[in-house]
């Protein structure tokens, strides 16, 4: 058969997993029909407006209806909003002959093998053969769906595990049928990685898959130590969340985010169908969840569930937690565990986890058991549920959000160290990892030549993990590949030439010792290579400048030594614009204020697609003052003599900074400005970013790169622009849409980017425009309600209105 290219997509089934799912696929550029039923009948408003169940309209009405709802939810499904042209409706009676046409068709129907059997019987009619065909099922068998299919169909079917929301959440499980073609099975692994943008993770038919497996008995089981040990819900998010590399929603906010009856209905699942699970107790339900489902208190959709909002006597809004004796709701103490006190200078994820089982308070009784626990059921999954111990830590992390898998975490606690665990719960190592550790292996994971290497255990030996050629992981090069680093930066060396300057500061933020990096990063590059990447794996690419830093310097009124900072902030990057090497950008999540600037001044852009940017300075008090506020006069003026009038696009940069908007996707960055059309571009797979930077810093150098001159005719509005700016912050003003503050910060933006009250337009230098800016951020560094704002984030992390 010829290459296999995916242009369309259907999907059967609207419900919040089949929009999300075809939401997704419109991301990457797919034209998408989403299908579902027919209304059996008409609503009133249908009725009052004459309308028949005939009538288009009401045919369509479901998915319709599905799909709008989808696309107003928050986080957003899709990563711009004009990608919802690419999908178009339908129905299950007229339009399904249209499949005879797609590429792939995906079934989200409601978990029923009744169902799903009658909708793959109408979809052979229809198909034409060789198209792929999967279902996004978690826990029906796929020997039961392929049942009375034909030989091509049961070829190309498989199942395709989406976790919701499919646009953030990594994890695309695919389970091949017993009868699946390998290459189909290759196929919807490769397709994930590289054009879904997931982690592609090859998976057994069995209950609940990996993902759901191993996540739902981590859960179940601190349902059963949260009764046992005394501890409130709110104690076990603390305990559960970041401090252990885990999302902020940690164990109950995400069951009432995801939905109890979601959770035990695969619990339930897992219970029936693997009698053979020596935990499989564990997957009973203890009596607090049997009353909470009665009581349907099923989370966020029923308005309550481990949590609940509720106003106070005062008509305030608290968040109070379910006592689980009393099963009434409370507020609940603030949690604090001095075990945790220690872990708080601990930057390194994996360096917690020895500190953390060795607490002596009811913390660290909790790890010991919860970690025990864990490892004792993942030694037993394998080969049941995988025959490769990396595809259940694969699954964890991009499933649940885990930072590092359970074999990862065992790890850092230590192979011995993990069995003493399980010991002490009366559990016993597994035989594999008893004979691993005769041999003299100590560890399940190595890393040699910057490769990760797994413990296989048919091999008996360590294998590479797969995957790795194609991308640049940092924490396997950072030993060996380093060249140069100080306290926020490491410069590692990637090799054909191209070097990298990875932040490791505190949030990744830009202080001295970063900005001494980047010029350290281009003075190795200018001399000894041929183009700088700066990127890094850290949570955010860079949350901006050091405020604290900042702050500090204004509280005390040291004006020159503040002068100097921006000057520096300033100057690097204009390094970063006009070294004599190629210079690209990496960022991913957050890349705000200073994070953004360092972007708008690379040569490219190597932007992930979850990628937050923006100039967020307004809510500190202050204008963009590390050339971003210059930056955005230049590429308003670039524009300029476009036909348009020159005013109102200076008045859209200029709103961009004044509003500090930040874009929810990469996408959504080209409208901002702040991405180019045609010179930046954007990466689906955070994994392969650092590998598609460098091959770009790479194509510039071989393309003949030459240091670009500094640019000196800007055209600037002078007057004109800033006349138009001072009325319109007037207005916003008196109609008390800002503050005086804000009219204050809006003012002096709007000075700098009219180039000055200069009589009438005319071309400056971007030496001059930076001059401006610094003047501009400087006054405001000196008022009393800037300082109040840059207080209010440094204490409290949200932006102050004064």
């Amino acid at each position: 058969m010829g290459k296999r290219r995916i242009k369309h997509v259907t999907v059967i089934g609207s419900g919040i997993m089949g929009s999300g799912i075809a939401c997704h696929f419109a991301n990457i550029g797919c034209e998408v029909l989403l299908l579902d039923i027919v209304p059996r009948e008409l609503t009133d408003k249908e009725k009052s407006q004459g309308l028949t169940l005939e009538d288009k309209e009401v045919r369509n009405r479901m998915v319709n209806e599905n799909l709008a709802s989808a696309i107003k939810s928050k986080p957003a499904p899709l990563y711009h909003k004009d990608f919802a042209n690419r999908i178009s409706t339908g129905n299950l009676d007229d339009d399904l002959k249209k499949i005879k046409h797609t590429d792939w068709i995906i079934e989200v129907v409601v978990e029923r093998l009744d169902i799903k059997k009658s909708v793959f019987e109408k979809i052979e009619e229809h198909r034409t053969k060789g198209t792929l065909i999967t279902s996004n099922t978690s826990g029906i068998p796929i020997q039961f769906m392929n049942e009375g299919r034909s030989e091509d169909f049961r070829k190309h079917f498989a199942v395709t595990h989406f976790f919701n929301p499919p646009r953030y959440l990594k994890l695309f499980e695919v389970v091949p049928g017993p009868d699946c073609d390998p290459e189909v099975t290759d196929f919807l692994m490769n397709y994930g990685e590289n054009f879904l943008g997931k982690t592609s993770v090859l998976a057994k038919d069995t209950p609940a898959f990996i993902g759901n497996r191993v996540g739902i008995f981590s859960i179940q089981s601190l349902f059963h130590t949260v009764k046992e040990m005394g501890l409130t819900v709110s104690e076990v998010d603390k305990l559960t969340g970041p401090v252990i590399g885990r999302p902020k929603s940690a164990t109950f906010r995400t069951v009432d985010v995801v939905g109890l009856d979601t959770l035990v209905h695969v619990a339930n699942g897992v219970y029936e169908n693997a009698p053979e699970d020596e935990h499989r107790d564990m997957f009973k339900l203890p009596t607090f969840i049997d009353t909470m489902m009665q009581n349907k208190w099923l989370g966020s959709k029923s308005g309550q569930g481990f949590y609940k909002k509720v106003k106070d006597k005062d008509g305030k809004s608290e968040i109070q937690g379910l006592n689980l004796d009393t099963m009434e709701y409370e507020l609940q103490d603030r949690a604090k565990f001095a075990t945790l006190e220690q872990t708080k200078t601990i930057d390194n994820v994996p360096d917690r986890f020895p500190v953390l089982i060795k607490g002596k308070d009811k913390a660290g009784e909790f790890y010991r058991k919860s970690f025990g626990s864990l490892f004792a059921y993942v030694q037993h999954r394998i080969p049941g549920i995988s025959d490769e111990l990396y595809r259940i830590d694969d699954a964890m992390s991009a499933g649940f959000g885990w930072e590092n898998g359970p074999f990862e975490i065992w790890d850092a606690i230590g192979v011995q160290k993990g069995i003493d665990l399980m010991k002490e719960q009366g559990k016993e190592p597994a035989s594999w990892v008893n004979e691993m550790l005769e041999k003299g292996f100590e560890s399940f994971y190595k890393v040699k030549d910057g490769a990760t290497y797994y413990y296989s255990i048919p091999d008996k030996d360590y294998v590479k993990k797969p995957g790795q050629d194609s991308i640049i992981i940092l924490d396997n090069i950072r030993k060996s590949q380093e060249i140069w680093s100080n306290s926020g930066v490491s410069i590692q060396d990637l090799g054909d030439g191209i070097i990298n300057c990875e932040f490791r500061s505190k949030m990744n933020s830009i202080g001295g010792d970063v900005l001494a990096g980047i010029n350290k990063a281009i003075d190795l590059a200018e001399k000894d290579y041929d183009g700088l990447v700066v990127a890094n794996s850290g949570t955010n690419f860079s949350v901006g400048a050091n405020i604290g830093m900042i702050f500090m310097m204004a509280v005390e009124q040291e004006y020159d030594e503040l002068n100097m900072a921006v000057k520096q902030f300033q100057d690097t990057m204009m390094r970063m614009r006009y070294s004599s090497i190629p210079t690209v950008a990496a960022p991913h999540q957050m890349a705000l204020g200073g994070g953004c600037e360092l972007s708008l001044h690379a040569d490219t852009i190597v932007a992930h697609a979850e990628t937050y940017i923006g100039l967020v300075e307004f809510g500190v008090g202050l204008i963009p003052g590390g050339g971003g506020s210059k930056e955005m006069t230049v590429r308003a003026a670039e524009g300029f003599g476009e036909g348009d009038v020159e005013l109102n696009r200076l008045r859209e940069y200029f709103l961009t900074i004044g509003q500090a908007k930040v874009s929810t996707s990469a996408y959504e960055a080209y409208d901002l400005g702040i991405l180019k059309k045609g010179k930046d571009s954007i990466v689906v797979n955070a994994s392969q970013q650092i590998a598609f930077a460098k091959a770009e810093a790479r194509r510039l150098a071989n393309m003949g790169y030459t240091q670009p001159p500094p640019n000196k005719n800007i055209k600037v509005l002078g007057k004109q622009a800033l006349g138009m700016f001072l009325v319109g912050t007037d207005a916003m003003q008196a109609g008390k849409y800002i503050s005086d503050h804000d009219q204050k910060i809006a003012n002096k933006l709007a000075y700098v980017m009219a180039g000055g009250d200069l009589s009438q337009a005319q071309e400056v230098s971007e030496q001059y425009l930076l001059d401006l800016e610094r003047e501009a951020f400087l006054s405001l560094a000196g008022e009393r309600k800037t300082l109040e704002r840059l207080q209010h984030m440094l204490q409290k992390g949200k932006p102050l209105r004064n």
